[in-house]
């Protein structure tokens, strides 16, 4: 079944090429922006349909919004406890970008 829908699809790309419709396309070419890590295209597409964030850049925007709520507090158990929840956030941070090193 593969097959064939592979051969209906080219089948279908060759007329478009034959016929000019793919002529002047927007970005012709030009690289495609999602491949530059070929290994990593569907998995970054799905990141962004998903309008999902990989776990460093969730860390990174709490540890900033962390930062500055910490500056705001004036209230000493209340700025402890955001300190705590700020080195939390920095080690979890670094056990996320160490498993990055180690395993891609």
């Amino acid at each position: 079944m593969v097959d064939l829908r592979n051969f209906l699809v080219d089948k279908a790309f060759r007329e478009a090429q034959e016929q000019g419709v793919l002529d002047d396309l927007p970005g012709a070419g030009k690289p495609l922006e999602e491949l530059h890590e070929p290994k990593d295209a569907a998995i970054n597409r799905l990141l962004k349909e998903a309008h999902a964030k990989p776990a460093v850049v969730v860390f990174h925007e709490r540890i900033a919004a962390s930062k500055a709520r910490l500056q705001t507090l004036t209230d000493p158990e209340e700025r402890k406890e955001e300190m705590r929840r700020l080195a939390d956030l920095q080690t979890r941070l670094a056990i996320e970008q160490e498993s990055l090193g180690k395993y891609g």
